[in-house]
């Protein structure tokens, strides 16, 4: 594995084990991302985290021995395995990959934050998957941080307007302020 000296998030995820099965994180470990924009002729190259928040949640209903059977613990903080979002997360290096193709539309999540909304899953279904993840740089590097992810039901109504991957990753590139969309 490539080592990323300059990163300041875990890099490498240890494997989670609950009732004897394990169950592997090495597909959020760090790693790099290339994306082409042949309309531009220009290439970005990002180095790629993920925070727990893929496959772990907060779940105050757990009985007591259950919240500790479950809990996951970085260096930063403390929460539950979830494993539906683990599930799920096995899916985000492609989705992470493909955020410069024409399929996969980003939107505004907020806060300068971005969102990929749709996936399929295994069996072809659509699921309401919410990516959100942070663009900048980190010691003249250009970083794209997955900040957490997790499904959505159909019913909730989430507004968001379309923004391209490219102007996502040439503004980080440039240091310019991505504008919001008003409204």
């Amino acid at each position: 594995m490539e080592k990323f000296n300059t990163v300041e998030e875990i890099t490498s995820w240890r494997s989670f084990v609950f009732e004897g099965k394990v169950y592997d994180l090495s597909h959020l470990n760090a790693h790099t991302a290339e994306y082409t924009d042949d309309s531009k002729g220009r290439t970005y190259k990002y180095i790629v985290t993920y925070s727990f928040h893929c496959f772990a949640k907060e779940n105050p209903l757990l009985s007591a021995e259950d919240s500790k059977l479950l809990l996951y613990k970085t260096r930063k903080e403390n929460r539950h395995f979830n494993f539906e979002r683990y599930e799920l997360s096995k899916h985000l290096p492609c989705i992470i990959l493909s955020l410069g193709s024409k399929e996969t539309v980003c939107f505004h999540a907020g806060h300068s934050r971005f969102a990929n909304y749709k996936v399929n899953d295994d069996k072809g279904n659509t699921i309401n998957y919410f990516v959100v993840f942070k663009s900048f740089k980190e010691k003249k590097r250009l970083r794209l941080h997955i900040e957490s992810a997790y499904p959505v039901s159909s019913s909730e109504k989430v507004k968001m307007k379309k923004i391209n991957f490219f102007v996502i990753a040439y503004n980080t590139l440039m240091g310019k302020s991505i504008q919001k969309p008003k409204g």
